[in-house]
């Protein structure tokens, strides 16, 4: 497979300083910008095969978790596991705790400080993957907050790790750029008829939206706000994996608030916790057909 450009192969080392990562001012306002930013050399080699391996344990199954929170967020929780076409592995590091603190996760706390400022803590962990030949694997166009309480103090810095070279050909990342700053949620629907079927929720693209695909290496992060419309394509590969990790900083309040409420980011979560995420006030609560019904929107490449 093709190697992704990357500019500054020679010295992202000197943006990494243990357990921080230096983020430019120049990248800094792009993230307010823009919606996202992305990171070049976040990890050094040895440190994401290490977590290649643990990332692989998960996908042989040797580590147990727990029901729903071993899915495939193309289709509903009764497809197969041999035919899944989007891995999806919530809170990795809650099934395996010596995940936890980890070289990645630490870099992370200092990167969502510089973008985002004090208070900011982890939330939670995913793993993605997309094996090769999975043309159907298409993430849906969404945006995280529409699957999450809505809080007083919403500041979210959300993660994706490419555990391998992230194209356009495997499904790589898309985002629509400024939509993080539209004053309200998209209407988002199950895409599965309930989220008793299915976890996954989608958006459409309005007809002014311009998706940009996001080709990284190895060991680069993109970072994106809460309110960024995103999605991405299914791999039509032949031969690459598409393997992302995600991980979420955000606020303590609402980090506090979630889990008072018992919203842990699991798809095993009680039903009722799970219909109540992405209202914005109560114009919107008990608003019919709150989540929308619009019709399908697939990826295209940006």
């Amino acid at each position: 497979m093709a190697r992704v450009p990357q500019e500054n192969d020679g010295i992202a080392w000197e943006r990494r300083q243990g357990d921080s990562y230096r983020v430019s001012e120049e990248e800094i306002a792009a993230f307010h910008r823009d919606g996202y930013v992305h990171l070049q050399g976040v990890l050094a080699e040895d440190e994401i095969a290490q977590l290649e391996r643990e990332f692989m344990a998960f996908l042989r199954r040797e580590i147990r978790v727990e029901g729903r929170d071993f899915c495939d967020m193309s289709a509903d929780y009764s497809k197969p596991v041999e035919s899944f076409s989007i891995i999806n592995i919530m809170l990795p590091s809650k099934y395996n705790p010596s995940l936890k603190g980890n070289i990645y996760q630490r870099r992370a706390a200092s990167i969502s400080q510089q973008l985002l400022g004090d208070g900011m803590v982890f939330d939670y962990d995913q793993l993605l993957a997309k094996p090769p030949n999975k043309p159907d694997a298409v993430f849906k166009w969404h945006q995280d907050l529409a699957y999450w309480p809505v809080t007083k103090d919403t500041r979210t810095a959300s993660f994706w790790l490419a555990i391998d070279d992230s194209t356009i050909q495997n499904g790589c990342l898309q985002f629509v750029p400024g939509t993080h700053l539209e004053q309200q949620l998209r209407d988002h629907g199950p895409a599965h008829g309930d989220r008793e079927k299915s976890h996954t929720l989608f958006a459409t693209l309005a007809p002014a939206d311009a998706p940009k695909a996001m080709e990284i290496r190895r060991g680069d992060v993109t970072v994106h706000h809460e309110r960024l419309l995103h999605g991405s394509s299914g791999n039509v590969s032949s031969d690459s994996w598409r393997r992302a990790w995600v991980i979420a900083f955000r606020s303590k309040e609402t980090v506090e608030e979630e889990r008072r409420i018992g919203f842990t980011h699991s798809h095993n979560d009680k039903l009722e916790v799970l219909n109540s995420v992405g209202r914005e006030g109560d114009s919107n609560r008990d608003a019919p057909g709150f989540f929308g019904s619009g019709p399908d929107s697939n990826p295209r490449p940006g």
